[in-house]
């Protein structure tokens, strides 16, 4: 087979085996979300580059190396996105969804792009399920989506999830502790990348996420934020321990988590795979966000699953998917009678919610009984001129071997479901 092209790098093809258990990945997380009161929020997959620039910060990684950014026809920037907190907000604000009353709870299954060099859980074309919930200040908030996100873990069956937790201040405190580190990686600069260097007087919060080695083992010792936590700061992030110990939920206090988008405030957090060795997503707030992207001061906090990372750890230990909804009747038909009855037989089936099928091929009967094979079919039914003329056929359970006569006339549903409800060949 000589293709023209391929998928591009760091894209992948989901096939039916494939997309049927992503189905079944995503259908607990949405169940999910709507167990805790969230709504869908569906938004487009490019936005102006501004909004991206503006929200996560142009000091990040994203916005300085991996966004795919080009110009429309019009001449005007636009990006596909590299997440899904800056669009839902802008779409909250657009539609005018705080004019329900607050908190609006919203959840998104999208996918974001980001080019960066493709590897097992990190691909250029990847899928984020994430939830975000806007006006509610409180530190309840904070504990009740971590407790949201574990949840869907468990109900998924991972059993090696932990829950790695930080504070990394407001405005207030921050300002003292950029000074810190500003101080601190000034003396070592000649240790910095070039990335760092550039950020060292523009944001040096950013060096703690760098993935250089060195700039790894710099910030290892660089001065931590919890040690700059203003009050109103440290007393939140003691009561979302607190209401996290309630909950029963564990976790690791890491001083150095920072996540890699500008817009965080107060408290983060990551889940990362123990088995593994990688974050399957994280989170937390954004309090100054909403009122970045011109809305009036509101608080928001949100998480973000990478679904290409949760079906990498699904599979490593072995889960059991449902299995895929297959073929309950295949119809054969002789003759072009035949083939029009068969047609409606199966449209009759589909409407009672049974799963059967028919030739769409044009091929004779042996071949047809082949592919229903090849379907899983459980049950099989062959139609002819005899058949059409008698109004009646044999039904055929295809494991056991076993058949037993049923109408193919007006009565077909009802006398099918009867002779299956006796279990043929049972």
């Amino acid at each position: 087979m000589d293709l023209i092209t391929k998928a591009p790098k760091g894209t992948a093809d989901l096939v039916p085996e494939a997309a049927e258990k992503w189905r079944a990945m995503e259908e607990v997380l949405v169940s999910e979300a709507r167990l805790n009161g969230f709504g869908e929020v569906r938004t487009p997959v490019f936005e102006h580059t501004e909004l991206f620039q503006r929200g996560m910060g142009d000091v990040t990684d994203v916005v300085e190396k991996q966004m795919y950014t080009f110009l429309d026809k019009a001449g005007r920037s636009v990006t596909l996105r590299p997440e899904g907190t800056a669009g839902a907000v802008r779409a909250m604000l657009e539609n005018g969804l705080f004019n329900a009353g607050y908190p609006v709870k919203l959840y998104y299954n999208i996918p974001c792009y980001r080019y960066e060099k493709p590897q097992a859980g990190r691909m250029r074309e990847f899928r984020t399920f994430g939830v975000e919930v806007f006006g509610a200040a409180e530190p309840v908030a904070d504990a009740q989506i971590i407790a949201m996100a574990l949840s869907a873990f468990q109900r998924l069956g991972l059993k090696d999830v932990g829950l790695q937790l930080n504070s990394i201040g407001c405005k207030t405190c921050r300002k003292d502790y950029h000074q810190a580190l500003k101080e601190y990686f000034s003396a070592r600069r000649d240790q910095l990348c070039g990335t760092c260097l550039s950020r060292l007087d523009r944001n040096p919060m950013r060096i703690l996420d760098c993935k250089s080695p060195d700039c790894q083992a710099l910030a290892a010792g660089a001065p931590k934020i919890t040690d700059y936590l203003c009050p109103d700061c440290r007393e939140h992030f003691a009561k979302v321990q607190e209401y996290l110990g309630a909950l029963g939920i564990g976790y690791t206090l890491d001083p150095g988590l920072v996540r890699g988008l500008d817009y965080y405030t107060r408290t983060v957090f990551e889940f990362p795979s123990q088995s593994l060795g990688f974050a399957l997503g994280g989170g937390g707030r954004y309090d100054g966000l909403v009122e970045e992207m011109g809305g009036a001061p509101t608080p928001g906090l949100g998480f973000g699953l990478g679904l290409d990372r949760l079906m990498l750890a699904l599979e490593a230990q072995k889960t059991d998917f449902p299995q895929p909804v297959r073929c309950e009747l295949y119809i054969a038909a002789m003759g072009d009678g035949a083939r029009v009855r068969a047609l409606a037989l199966v449209d009759a089936l589909h409407r009672c919610g049974v799963p059967a099928d028919c030739d769409l091929c044009g091929r004779g009967l042996k071949a047809q009984m082949k592919y229903a094979g090849k379907t899983g079919a459980q049950y099989s039914l062959v139609l002819g001129e005899d058949e059409l003329s008698s109004g009646k056929a044999m039904l055929k359970d295809m494991e056991a071997g076993a058949s037993v006569e049923i109408s193919v006339g007006e009565d077909f549903v009802d006398s099918y479901l009867a002779a299956t409800a006796a279990a043929v060949g049972g």
